[in-house]
């Protein structure tokens, strides 16, 4: 049980229960697919990390990377946590607005900021953006010139650092589509540029090498080569670095063979390794997003058929797939299941789990080892609060699933399930 939630247990009934709730009455009551967060697990794990480096570096804020999911509920709960965000739209930027964040908290991100997105920050009040391209800081001093504000920038860096994980997930390597590289000298350019313009202050640097990373090499090698070039930056145009971002990606388990990084060894190991560089750094940020809400929920679903291919393989269908989890179809990410309704029972059979979907690539497992698997069995996939439901789609024109949050016995929805309306309201027939 160590991938799922920290309330997940089994009951008397030998059902999977969640907040005190059993998955099959969840199923019930609110159909499938569905997702459910544990509530006590995401409160828990914000003030976890948040505890991790506020107690170790004096000047540190947690910044959640919304990209993972991010909704009014999720806010809330971050916000009471003490924990800012990083956004990349007008939509991210509306609940924080909503929730009454504090724009001190909300640092702007992303690798083509429309001037909508822009004014849109600046007129809340949002004081920091990272700046990813060349092009856009002209564009930015124009709109700051125009709402009479004053950006503190900081630069989003390549440092060509190999992460070793999908390279989809690679955001650091030289050939990224993010940051300003440090081999070619964009990021120094970029940096006197910011300089010349009255309106903006550079205020500090930003790297995020890469997601699912188990491995704390990377992460030295970045802060080295980071804060190596800050020096450089100091002798060639007197800038002092003030505010460090680090990033996130830090690897999350999915499966029995790996293992989550832990919080605590990553905060003491970089602020250990930041001391160790004489540069006036008064405040650290880092940009978790995987790592707050991987584990905090499940995705339910419903069998409805099962083939089985002698001596091939068979596939159990489930009423879900990529519609709500394109992650196995877009970079090979892999999962665990267990069948909620029938927990106790011994694996007996060699399955894939497949999707609903009109793609071959639709499997959400390729291999899991489960009891004999019946039509009508609830399918618990955990690990699957990050990159699913934000990433879903209609594709077939399905409607998208529930999310629901649980505690203490009680469960209350927190995204309704799309209905064929829904998804037909944006449409016109001339």
């Amino acid at each position: 049980m160590n991938l799922f939630p920290i309330s997940a247990q089994i009951n008397s009934r030998g059902h999977l229960e969640i907040g005190g709730c059993d998955a099959t009455a969840l199923a019930r009551a609110f159909g499938t697919p569905l997702y459910i967060y544990d509530d006590a697990h995401l409160r828990a794990r914000a003030r976890a990390l948040h505890n991790a480096f506020a107690t170790r570096w004096r000047d540190a804020l947690v910044l959640y990377a919304t990209k993972a999911y991010y909704s009014p509920y999720l806010a809330r709960i971050f916000k009471d946590a003490g924990l800012g965000i990083d956004v990349t739209s007008e939509g991210e930027l509306e609940i924080a607005r909503r929730v009454g964040l504090a724009p001190e908290k909300i640092y702007l991100h992303g690798n083509n900021k429309t001037p909508a997105e822009i004014r849109a920050a600046l007129a809340l009040g949002v004081a920091h953006i990272i700046v990813d391209n060349l092009d856009e800081i002209d564009l930015l001093a124009q709109i700051a010139d125009e709402l009479d504000a004053r950006p503190q920038v900081l630069l989003r860096l390549a440092p060509a650092i190999d992460p070793h994980t999908h390279r989809y997930l690679a955001t650091g390597v030289a050939e990224s589509k993010f940051g300003l590289p440090m081999l070619t000298g964009a990021a120094i350019t970029a940096a006197r540029r910011v300089m010349q313009h009255s309106r903006l202050l550079l205020v500090g640097l930003h790297v995020h090498i890469g997601s699912q990373i188990f491995d704390l090499d990377p992460y030295r090698d970045a802060l080295r080569a980071v804060c190596d070039f800050a020096a450089e930056l100091r002798d060639a145009v007197g800038f002092d670095l003030r505010e460090l971002d680090l990033g996130g990606g830090w690897g999350v388990a999915y499966t029995a063979d790996q293992t989550t990084l832990d919080i605590e060894t990553v905060a003491e190991t970089i602020t250990r390794e930041i001391t160790n560089y004489q540069l006036p750094i008064t405040k650290l940020l880092f940009e978790p997003g995987r790592a707050l809400v991987a584990q905090s929920a499940i995705a339910l679903y419903t069998v409805g058929s099962i083939k089985e291919i002698s001596g091939v393989r068979t596939y159990v269908a489930v009423d879900g797939g990529m519609g709500d989890n394109i992650r196995p179809a877009l970079y090979g990410a892999r999962y665990s299941a267990r069948v909620a309704n029938r927990m106790n029972d011994a694996p007996a059979q060699r399955v894939a789990i497949a999707g609903r979907f009109c793609e071959q690539g639709d499997v959400l497992i390729e291999n899991v080892d489960l009891p004999r698997v019946q039509v009508g069995d609830l399918i618990a996939i955990p690990d699957a609060g990050a990159y699913q439901i934000p990433m879903a789609s209609n594709y077939n024109l399905i409607p998208r699933p529930a999310v629901i949050a649980v505690r203490a016995g009680d469960a209350r929805i927190i995204r309704r399930r799309e209905t064929i309306e829904d998804m037909l309201r944006c449409e016109s027939d001339f």
